[in-house]
């Protein structure tokens, strides 16, 4: 059984998204877009390491 509930208009509380978490969302999101760190093709986890650390000095160049 489907029970509707009427929206109330008098909300206590607005929604805030808190800062630091859409920062680390939409780093994130940034490295998804580079191809190598969307899956783990690396074997060791140094190598995977720098592709992260080469991701945001690409992404940090492509800003200036």
């Amino acid at each position: 059984m489907i029970q509707v509930v009427m929206r109330s208009d008098d909300r206590k509380s607005a929604f805030k998204p808190t800062h630091k978490r859409w920062v680390i969302e939409r780093t994130f999101a940034w490295f998804d877009n580079d191809r190598r760190l969307c899956r783990n093709y690396e074997l060791l986890m140094d190598s995977s390491e720098n592709m992260v650390k080469l991701a945001a000095i690409k992404h940090l160049l492509n800003k200036i």
